[in-house]
């Protein structure tokens, strides 16, 4: 099925509230996301009801001229708006040497302007301006599109206020509609193209992008084979811890650079790692962190294949980890996995400080309730309120000691 329509996201509606805040709207998230569809969506909004904006993106060199110094950027501000209150989007500001320092000396300078900015995870948008902009900013992340906001768009968004509803009722289309998403991920540009080879196309050109535009440029490397081979080798382990030593030797690297490597996956937004949980350091082993990644499309891109059904246990753990992700990211709460030296293991403890919640995965279909040994165990250990088993398709709940375990197909999560 052709859709004409955009995908409509989430974020938008929060830029849009903070439109007429006087702190710099800053969009951060990984290349290829959306950022500038956003952008451009909200200047034609702008525009429409009467508000002039100014579009300016450093990837073209003639905008990039405007931002030589600050005294130029202002004076050509000042001609093009004529004092006259503009909303100034600016796309792309990682390339800019120092943005931090500069945006701060533009927004201390008290203009009628409204700013809002966006650009891809980089040393210097998330260290550097970070640091100069406290208290001048508020930070809104796009990531590649979620699972809710993918369904809505494959139903043409005629179950928005019904989705559960919907796949509840209809679990041979649910079934289709989830395998898509985890065969080929959430880029824009993917979810968007009509066919499979249209969409592989579309992943080949995000992750060359990617490698030669922000990899190469970021670590300073001629070659990145390092980089992609540490990438593919994580591609392959989803979920399992990694041991530093064994895989510095594979990927050719001293430990120090695959710590460094493995950070500057985290900070472009394609890999996400999860830290052990442990309350007894003699019993509850702590070792390095579990990996996943922040699209599955890339992820399956990189081991060159989308359909494995031997694969399905990690591609479905990586998806709950992200729906997970979403619904603690605005609030303390942390996301860890738990395994003792006697190997008894959770997928997830989310840890809400008052509480925890461990969370189970289970890819295959369920047909009655069945938790695990380990899940037994932690629930005995920490006698939690509540415990979640994340299936395909089963829904109930028993009572283990004072914990409600429920067991909750995947959609329960959007």
């Amino acid at each position: 099925m052709v859709l004409d329509y955009r995908v409509k996201r989430k974020l938008l509606q929060e830029l849009r509230n903070h439109l007429d805040e006087p702190e710099i709207t800053l969009v951060i998230g990984p290349r290829q996301a959306g950022k500038t569809t956003l952008l451009k969506q909200l200047a034609s909004e702008q525009e429409a009801v009467g508000k002039p904006s100014l579009f300016l993106n450093l990837d073209f060199d003639q905008d990039s001229s405007w931002f030589t110094s600050q005294s130029l950027f202002l004076k050509r501000l000042a001609l093009k708006t004529a004092d006259i209150p503009h909303t100034v989007f600016i796309d792309e500001i990682q390339r800019l040497e120092n943005a931090g320092l500069f945006l701060k000396g533009i927004y201390d300078k008290g203009l009628k302007h409204k700013l809002v900015v966006t650009g891809s995870g980089s040393l210097e948008l998330k260290e550097k301006i970070a640091e100069s902009l406290v208290g001048r900013k508020r930070n809104f992340r796009l990531l590649t599109v979620g699972l809710k906001e993918f369904i809505n768009y494959r139903t043409a968004y005629e179950y928005e206020e019904s989705i559960q509803e919907f796949l509840l009722i209809h679990p041979m289309l649910a079934n289709s509609i989830l395998e898509e998403y985890m065969n080929y991920g959430g880029y824009p540009r993917v979810v968007t193209a009509e066919s499979e080879r249209d969409k592989n196309q579309a992943l080949n050109e995000i992750y060359q992008g990617y490698i030669e535009r922000d990899i190469q440029a970021l670590l300073q490397l001629n070659k990145s084979v390092n980089f992609v081979t540490l990438l593919q080798i994580l591609a392959n382990r989803v979920g399992y811890s990694i041991n530093y030593a064994s895989l510095s030797n594979q990927v050719g690297l001293s430990t120090p650079t695959l710590k460094n490597y493995l950070w500057y996956s985290e900070k472009t937004f394609i890999t996400a790692s999860v830290t052990p949980f442990f309350r007894n350091k003699e019993k509850e082993i702590s070792k390095a962190p579990q990996h996943y990644f922040i699209d599955l499309g890339l992820r399956n891109f990189l081991l060159g294949q989308y359909e494995n059904p031997m694969d399905q246990g990690m591609r479905f753990e990586n998806l709950v980890y992200r729906l997970l992700e979403q619904s603690t990211r605005d609030s303390v709460a942390r996301i860890h996995f738990w395994r003792t030296q006697n190997q008894a293991e959770v997928d997830f403890v989310i840890d809400k400080g008052y509480d925890l919640l461990p969370v189970e995965v289970k890819s295959a279909e369920m047909k009655k309730p069945k938790m695990s040994r380990s899940f037994r165990a932690f629930i005995e250990k920490y006698a939690p309120k509540e415990a979640w088993l994340i299936n395909k398709s089963l829904k109930g709940e028993e009572k283990l000691g004072n914990t409600w375990v429920k067991f909750l197909p995947w959609w329960e999560l959007l």
